[in-house]
């Protein structure tokens, strides 16, 4: 909704929307709160100056937002110009060592900085992190299981996986009114830098840090069935038979996957939802209405 059409709204409507967002505010004041930012809601202007308002509103009115971006379609356009094609396997990019020095400059450069100056622009106080800052995410190389050759590892080069989370700085960034802006780039014992799916990363700190809620933000209205609809309610039970029946399968492995784990381990609710609505974040956390999938551990 635009500004315009907000002024015509009648003065007892407008009343009554900010009225429905008063029981949410309370119950989820000094909550954290962990966004998955990515897809359409970061390449598209509008969509992204109404995220940066978004966040900065939830706090303001005493919740603790942490973003973690993606970066797919600005890492793809970058490789371009050197003449390289992304390659992916389950939902990873394969990243050769020229590939993670492409990932790094632009997700903890280009996207990062771009994020923080449209939140500090509108008022906010955002700051950029990669796990290199505080220790924030160890990582060591992923071993993706070759389903062709049983026994076997995907070779998918500098893709991690999460050893730990160390969130004091997260914490130390919230306790002083800071917004932290994380890219899923986590970095081993020996210092090597390692690309992370930015779903996995969302879903771990979510998980250290007990977050009340995770949002993801993506470009489908949800999780869907074989039928295209969208499943609004799901247990960790029908997930699981959604993943062997193959009605979860590509990208969205390990989106699923990651709030499955986060739901299981203590986060209190993880959506899904679609970041190509106006506001979809404002909506999810500040509404009764039912925005994209819910996941519940039972």
């Amino acid at each position: 909704m635009s500004k315009e059409e907000i002024k015509k709204l009648p003065p007892h409507l407008t009343a009554e929307i900010l009225a429905e967002a008063l029981p949410y505010i309370r119950k989820f004041h000094g909550k954290t709160i962990v966004v998955k930012y990515g897809g359409n809601a970061m390449t598209e202007e509008h969509l992204k100056h109404s995220f940066a308002r978004d966040v900065i509103l939830l706090k303001l009115v005493g919740m603790n937002p942490i973003v973690v971006h993606g970066g797919g379609p600005q890492i793809d356009n970058a490789l371009k110009k050197i003449g390289k094609q992304g390659t992916f396997v389950q939902g990873m990019r394969i990243t050769d060592e020229e590939t993670m020095e492409v990932v790094e400059w632009v997700l903890g450069g280009e996207v990062q900085q771009d994020i923080v100056m449209l939140i500090n622009q509108y008022g906010g106080q955002a700051v950029g992190l990669t796990g290199k800052d505080g220790s924030l995410i160890r990582a060591k190389k992923m071993e993706m299981p070759d389903p062709q050759n049983p026994g076997k590892s995907i070779d998918l080069g500098f893709v991690g996986e999460i050893t730990s989370i160390n969130p004091a700085i997260v914490k130390a960034l919230q306790d002083d009114a800071f917004i932290p802006v994380i890219s899923p780039i986590g970095f081993g014992e020996d210092g090597q830098a390692y690309n992370i799916n930015a779903d996995l990363v969302a879903g771990k700190i979510a998980e250290i840090l007990k977050a009340e809620k995770l949002v993801m933000m993506t470009n489908t209205p949800g999780v869907l069935d074989q039928d295209n609809k969208l499943l609004t309610n799901l247990s960790a039970k029908q997930i699981d038979g959604m993943f062997e029946d193959g009605t979860i399968h590509g990208g969205m492995l390990p989106k699923i996957s990651s709030a499955l784990d986060a739901a299981k381990s203590g986060v209190n609710t993880v959506h899904i939802i679609d970041g190509r609505i106006e506001h979809s974040l404002l909506l999810e956390v500040l509404t009764d209405r039912i925005f994209g999938t819910m996941i519940r551990s039972h």
